[in-house]
């Protein structure tokens, strides 16, 4: 098994703007093991996004490296990255970005019908898939006729059927109501646990980063640990009043 299932070493991204150059990314390393769930959190144009997209060999660094599963992404032509990002890697976005016109099952044995793969066999593991991701009685529906959290599901599913080293998401939960999102979080927690896939999820949603092995902040363009999740105030255990003054006494001031 490869040691990691994606790692960034040193990544610089800027973009020059007639003579105003803007960095996105600022040294930016990463090392995401097999099986392990990284969230990532920040605020809008932190660079969250370009460094996913980065990650996911759909844009280039400026400088650096990108590893996917054990093979570095410099010095690739487009064609050789496009089958890399295939083979070893799946997207999930906040929007589900389902062909209309193909059933679910169709829909997530696309990837591997790209990768040249029966169109049986590719049906036959995207069922597989489908029926992991609670989909089992829905595989023959359109999207047009499943539920926003249904379609969501169904991407989750295309993303996992190349049984990929790692999962890249898009706030996933962005376009779900509060109730469908709580649904998709048990969801990627029990299929990162079940697949063994690593997942790295760029989130606003600090319920959805708290599910994550690790959590990183993207800060102007640079990767930081971020800080514990907060605990609530009722959970905060308090001092003891009937002691506090004993082992702290009050002194008046002189």
């Amino acid at each position: 098994m490869t040691e990691f299932a994606l790692q960034a070493r040193h990544l610089f991204k800027h973009y020059d703007e007639g003579a105003a150059r803007i960095d996105v990314l600022r040294d930016v390393s990463l090392a995401v093991i097999p099986g392990e769930m990284v969230a990532i959190i920040g605020a809008s144009g932190s660079g969250k996004s370009t460094l996913l997209h980065t990650l996911g060999l759909l844009d280039l660094p400026t400088s650096g490296e990108v590893i996917v599963a054990g093979t570095s992404s410099n010095g690739l032509n487009e064609a050789t990255r496009s089958r890399l990002r295939n083979r070893a890697l799946g997207f999930v976005y906040q929007f589900h970005h389902l062909l209309p016109e193909f059933s679910a099952l169709d829909n997530v044995a696309m990837p591997l019908i790209v990768r040249r793969q029966t169109r049986d066999a590719a049906r036959l593991e995207a069922q597989r898939v489908l029926e992991l991701v609670g989909l089992a009685a829905r595989v023959t529906h359109f999207p047009g006729q499943l539920s926003g959290g249904e379609r969501q599901r169904v991407a989750l599913a295309r993303a996992l059927v190349g049984r990929p080293a790692c999962v890249l998401a898009d706030e996933p939960t962005g376009n779900l109501d509060r109730h469908t999102a709580h649904q998709m979080f048990s969801l990627l927690k029990q299929v990162n646990a079940q697949s063994g896939t690593a997942f790295v999820i760029v989130t606003h949603d600090p319920e959805l980063a708290a599910l994550a092995d690790r959590r990183l902040h993207m800060e102007s363009g640079c990767l930081v640990q971020a800080p514990p999740p907060e605990t609530p105030q009722s959970e905060v255990p308090q001092p003891d009043a009937s002691q506090s003054d004993a082992q702290h006494p009050v002194r008046a001031r002189p």
